[in-house]
């Protein structure tokens, strides 16, 4: 949790109250971290680079025996 509070002021409406918890969230940068980390990815652990590299030249190799055959557009 945020630790972000806002109680309502003496003589204070609700819009106003929303309108202040908003400028308050603005400003304490949660809602910029929130939207910045939303897509971000963890990077690839060596293994799985590893098997990525191999796969991408399996397929390379099959490719090109297909190209060879003519079977390709």
């Amino acid at each position: 949790m945020s630790g972000l509070k806002v109680e309502k002021k003496e003589r204070e409406n609700s819009r106003q109250l929303v309108g202040r918890f908003t400028r308050s969230l603005r400003k304490s940068g949660l809602v910029y971290r929130a939207k910045k980390n939303r897509y971000a990815k963890k990077p690839l652990s060596n293994e799985l680079k590893k098997k990525a590299a191999l796969r991408k030249e399996e397929l390379k190799k099959k490719y090109e025996l297909l190209e060879k055959l003519g079977k390709t557009r």
